[in-house]
């Protein structure tokens, strides 16, 4: 009996390390979703190497220094206060992958709930949920997240909570549709018949199948939530003076634009940068997770 339940294992294992093999032989092959990998692998290192990679504090003030232009001692040059802004930018590397990695998974987490409840009972509230979700995908999201950092306050962690607030809808609609077509798959009707509880078949039979069409998702929405943030900051109701956002740093060097446009240029481009990896990364994750799908 053990060496049947070895081998079962042992069988489960293998099938999954190929399909995980399989699925990074795809990725690999989709050029941009490559190159999109490796610099968001080369962000995330930086976020976490920043205290080592940042030559100057990025919070010292040095009047002596203002508006130094772009050298060797300040790759990126020096803002209106003479702080170095590569070490203000490499900081905010920090900033913006906590903003959009913590609003993207309580986002996913609440979209995942409501879809999986929706989906598995149906009927009266699965027509409520689906009118509340339709409700909260009509409004524009960096319009309804506004609305709601104008209401809760400026600040990090209320951009967190407005971005999670207006992004869930995608989650619950896509989770939905896998439930519907899922709940009735053979697995599920074994698992009724050996007398599973329904919340029991929801979270540990059918919540692991849908994991995959919410990684791509989430994703791809994690480039919003960036932009979503550093347009907060940007506005003065997102990461205040002295934390360096990216946004924020872009609202520091608008007043001198014509005069030293490096404070705004660099966390522009690298913004822009960080935004493009995560939607190479989540095109390439749909293509690999999908073989049959073709983008054009």
């Amino acid at each position: 009996m053990k060496t049947k339940e070895a081998q079962f294992e042992f069988s489960t294992f293998h099938k999954y390390r190929k399909s995980i093999i399989g699925l990074l032989k795809r990725l690999y092959r989709n050029k941009l979703a490559t190159t999109g990998a490796v610099i968001t692998f080369i962000i995330i290192l930086t976020a976490f190497f920043a205290p080592f990679i940042a030559p100057h504090d990025p919070y010292k003030v040095n009047l002596t220094k203002q508006l130094h232009p772009p050298s060797f001692q300040y790759p990126f040059g020096t803002d209106f206060k003479g702080r170095c802004v590569f070490s203000r930018v490499i900081f905010g590397s920090r900033i913006a992958l906590y903003i959009g990695s913590l609003s993207v998974i309580i986002t996913s987490g609440v979209g995942i709930l409501i879809g999986l409840i929706s989906g598995f009972f149906g009927g009266f509230i699965d027509r409520i949920l689906m009118r509340l979700t339709d409700v909260v995908w009509s409004f524009p999201p960096l319009v309804f997240a506004l609305a709601f950092v104008m209401v809760l306050g400026a600040g990090i962690q209320n951009v967190i909570i407005a971005i999670a607030i207006t992004s869930w809808a995608p989650f619950a609609r896509v989770t939905r549709s896998a439930v519907q077509r899922i709940k009735n798959e053979e697995f599920v009707e074994a698992a009724r018949a050996t007398g599973e509880s329904k919340f029991g078949i929801m979270f540990l039979e059918i919540l692991p199948n849908v994991f995959a069409p919410n990684l791509v998702l989430a994703t791809l929405n994690l480039p919003g939530a960036l932009l979503t943030a550093s347009a907060m900051s940007f506005l003065g109701l997102g990461a205040q003076p002295p934390k360096p956002e990216w946004g924020a740093i872009l609202s520091d060097g608008r007043e001198f634009l014509k005069i030293a446009p490096w404070i705004s240029t660099y966390p522009g481009l690298v913004l822009m940068i960080t935004v493009l990896a995560f939607n190479f990364l989540g095109d390439g994750l749909r293509e690999a997770l999908d073989p049959k799908l073709k983008h054009y």
